[in-house]
């Protein structure tokens, strides 16, 4: 909340459940609690309930399923919301005596005490969140083409026979020659939901080229970096939505958890694996990326010089670690493009190295 105005005469805690949340109100100066109940999980209820709430309050929810929702209802009513990192509340996840009215008290606290103890989260805006669903429906037509694929081959497999490689779009396709007669009545239909599905996929990818030409012509910037495609910059996009959170472009690597975990304590400091925070379905759009960009398809770069650097250090998963090292530096310039609008130079770092030599 903004200093001028003051801090809020009250604190609250939100516990979101499915149908009720329950609510704990604490008095800012004295910390005791002033009010307790429980509310419908309805945006009419919680509209109700807080619209007519004077001065405004500073209100502590989790993030979930509903937070998006109800962040954008209090923040309409005029309070102060603040989105907690569930993942980080241990106070909360591993107490022994959890109860709805005890994490909603427990939130209000934090709340009161010092906002920056619950890691708060900033949801994305309601349209954001639309285009964003796009993505993970298509996602999961995916996923879900997949584990039919799966399926089929499986089922070939243990009558003797294979399934020649093919991708999975034409897969419906290509397959249905090869599968044994016997086997035809009970792949068959497996075949056309497979096919149906792939339709479905490409019309999400019609949708989200359209959305990214239309909405967010910034993706532009993106795509120029080689192995970048409309779903990696689009979700980028959205997922970082304002670029200038971060006052410098090395902050997203640690964002998106492409940067070792920390567990420094005294004179002990083990090196951890990446700590895997932040959105994992553009974590892993990044590592494809990078894959592609260190793969026999991808042309010479400063990033590609830059994993093959790491790779050839050789040692145990060298090359895993040399496509997550391309992954984050990717990430990095990808919002650095974003903010400058400049041209990608694929060779920029060596033509200056060479130039300085010179």
């Amino acid at each position: 909340m903004d200093g001028s105005k003051g801090q809020p005469k009250t604190t609250a805690g939100v516990d979101i459940g499915d149908k009720y949340s329950y609510l704990c109100l604490i008095d800012q100066d004295s910390g005791e609690v002033v009010e307790e109940g429980r509310l419908r999980t309805t945006p009419e209820v919680l509209r109700r309930r807080f619209v007519s709430e004077r001065p405004p309050m500073r209100i502590a929810i989790e993030a979930g399923t509903h937070s998006p929702w109800v962040s954008r209802v209090l923040e309409e009513c005029g309070h102060e919301v603040l989105v907690a990192n569930a993942r980080k509340l241990r106070l909360i996840y591993a107490n022994k005596r959890k109860t709805d009215k005890i994490d909603a008290e427990n939130l209000a606290r934090l709340a009161r005490l010092d906002p920056k103890l619950l890691y708060p989260l900033k949801h994305r805006g309601e349209d954001s969140q639309a285009h964003m669903a796009i993505i993970r429906s298509r996602q999961a037509l995916v996923g879900s083409r997949t584990q039919l694929v799966n399926h089929v081959r499986g089922a070939v497999k243990s009558f003797g026979h294979r399934l020649p490689k093919c991708p999975a779009a034409s897969f419906h396709k290509r397959a249905s020659e090869h599968i044994p007669e016997t086997l035809l009545p009970a792949l068959g239909p497996v075949l056309e939901t497979i096919g149906s599905l792939t339709e479905r996929i490409r019309d999400y990818e019609r949708q989200l080229e359209a959305i990214s030409k239309e909405c967010y012509p910034e993706t532009e910037l993106l795509r120029q970096v080689e192995g970048v495609g409309v779903l990696t910059a689009l979700t980028f996009v959205l997922t970082l939505e304002d670029p200038y959170r971060f006052e410098k472009s090395r902050s997203v690597g640690a964002y998106l958890g492409l940067v070792p975990a920390s567990d420094q304590s005294g004179d002990r400091d083990p090196q951890r694996r990446i700590s895997k925070e932040g959105d994992e379905m553009l974590r892993r759009l990044l590592v494809s990326s990078a894959h592609y960009i260190l793969g026999p398809f991808g042309s010479d770069s400063d990033l590609r010089r830059h994993g093959e650097k790491i790779a050839s250090r050789g040692g145990k998963n060298a090359k895993k670690r040399a496509v997550v090292a391309v992954a984050r530096k990717l990430a990095v310039l990808l919002h650095s493009l974003w903010t400058s609008a400049e041209v990608y130079e694929p060779l920029r770092n060596a033509h200056r190295c060479g130039s300085q030599a010179a």
